[in-house]
C-alpha cells in the first residue's frame, strides 16, 4: 500500500474538521445576531449606542 491512502485520508479529515468549524461559526453568528434582535426588541440598547449630551443612554 502507498502513502496515497494516507495522504488522501489526512486531507479529507482537514477538510471535514474546516468545514465543520465553518459550519459552527456561522450557525453560532446567526444565534448570536437571532439573540442580539431578540434583547433590542425588548427594549435593551448596545453600550456602544448613541449617548445624549449628559452622557445617558439615548
Amino acid at each position: 500500500m502507498s502513502h496515497t491512502f494516507y495522504i488522501l485520508a489526512s486531507y479529507l479529515v482537514a477538510g471535514a474538521i474546516s468545514l465543520g468549524l465553518c459550519l459552527w461559526v456561522w450557525l453560532d453568528g446567526r444565534a448570536r445576531q437571532r439573540e442580539i434582535a431578540e434583547l433590542e426588541a425588548a427594549g435593551h440598547r448596545r453600550r456602544s449606542a448613541a449617548k445624549t449630551a449628559g452622557g445617558e443612554v439615548a
